[in-house]
């Protein structure tokens, strides 16, 4: 019974942690509307550079802190760093009068969200995979899409609240969730499993003196690359449509409602037919789909923005699998380092989303480049992924580091 408990908070953890985390995407029109808060589309992509960077920190610093302090605790900070996090959202709308000040309250904002990010995500990969040890793969694909759920569900939250004129209901409501959830946790024993079945006597945290075994760089790399693909999609989908095909907000929000959807269903079916289609062929399959799908929305006219959210739908499926499948590979073949691969994965998978979520400010500045153009340019970073992924299941199992 107790483990059943631990299971649902699990999981019920990761359906808020994927709202919270689309939160501030999904209300981009209020950051950008110069009604509100009148951000630039550069000090937009800038007010996630924080997150990216406290997300990369937490979660490379979580195998160490789960070493010494307990999953259980790490994974609180995380959902704590989150209730502070849509706090402050809140509190910043009575600062839109002070410009700088309400941006600082926004940065300081996705700083604790990365934080959240960061701690809670790998411990949430890392418990899943002891509960269910025969299942490693089918159980990390239930986790993430159950945080797709949430993520899915974000923008469809904020329609309704922008609808309403109360936006900020929907940092109220998840910080409501929030704390709901830390109270329960407190109470269940969450209990610390940190080695997979039958390496007992592994060496949980690898010796500082001793480098990372090649291969890690290898799931490194693509953890990297996907944060970019998956990014350019769940931060730029909205403004691309608003500002590059003239679409409605309504229509706007409905393709980023549309491309979490599809991560999440995708990860859903994937999950199901397992035994007929095996993680591998998934794995290799997708980053091609990925590609297909960045063409499509670089080449979608602009008279047909019903057309690009259908594309969106498409990217979704393609990014579905690829990152729970990169962790749930990566623990179990870097066997000797298993405590630090889900928050490795993460931390390198948040490099690649702050490189996406500012980096296409100053390319459409500096460079002169169309969100179209830039969506067609990312094709070649899913072929990439496609390489990548051969690398990584393309050669016999063997025991790593």
């Amino acid at each position: 019974m107790a483990q059943r408990q631990e299971i649902a908070a699990v999981y019920a953890a990761a359906m808020i942690q994927g709202i919270v985390l689309v939160t501030f995407p999904a209300v981009s029109a209020i950051f950008t509307s110069a009604a509100h808060y009148g951000l630039s589309t550069t000090e937009y992509g800038g007010m996630f550079i924080p997150q990216a960077i406290t997300a990369i920190l937490s979660s490379l610093l979580g195998a160490g802190l789960t070493h010494h302090i307990g999953g259980k605790r790490v994974f609180l900070l995380g959902m704590a760093a989150d209730l502070v996090s849509m706090a402050l959202l809140f509190v910043s709308q009575f600062a839109t009068g002070n410009h700088p000040l309400a941006y600082a309250i926004l940065l300081a904002a996705t700083a604790c969200l990365g934080v959240g990010f960061g701690f809670a995500v790998p411990a949430l990969n890392t418990f899943t995979a002891a509960f269910f040890p025969k299942k490693v793969d089918t159980a990390v694909l239930t986790l993430n899409a159950l945080l797709g759920l949430g993520t899915a569900l974000a923008p469809l939250f904020a329609m309704i609240f922008v609808g309403f004129g109360v936006w900020w209901g929907l940092p109220v409501l998840m910080s409501g969730l929030t704390l709901a959830l830390l109270l329960v946790s407190l109470r269940l024993p969450l209990n610390e499993i940190t080695r997979p079945p039958g390496q007992e006597n592994a060496t949980q945290v690898r010796p500082r003196a001793t480098p990372m075994p090649v291969r890690f760089w290898i799931y490194a790399a693509f953890a990297l690359v996907y944060g970019i693909c998956e990014t350019l999609n769940a931060n730029w989908a909205t403004v691309y449509l608003s500002a590059g095909l003239g679409a409605s907000a309504t229509l706007a929000s409905m393709a980023l409602t549309v491309f979490w959807v599809a991560v999440t269903g995708g990860r859903v079916l994937f999950a199901a037919i397992e035994k007929w289609c095996p993680p591998q062929w998934t794995y290799r399959a997708l980053p091609i789909l990925l590609a297909v799908a960045f063409l499509a929305i670089g080449w979608t006219p602009k008279s047909h923005p019903l057309l690009a959210i259908l594309f969106f739908g498409v990217a979704g499926l393609g990014c579905s699998a690829l990152l729970p499948l990169v962790i749930s590979f990566g623990q179990r073949e870097l066997t000797t380092i298993t405590a630090a691969v889900a928050g490795g994965m993460i931390g390198f998978y948040q490099m690649g989303y702050g490189v996406a979520a500012f980096g296409v400010g100053p390319l459409q500045a500096w460079a002169k480049l169309t969100l179209a153009s830039i969506y067609g340019w990312t094709t070649l970073f899913a072929l990439g992924l496609a390489a990548l992924a051969f690398l990584i299941v393309g050669r016999p199992k063997a025991a790593a580091g």
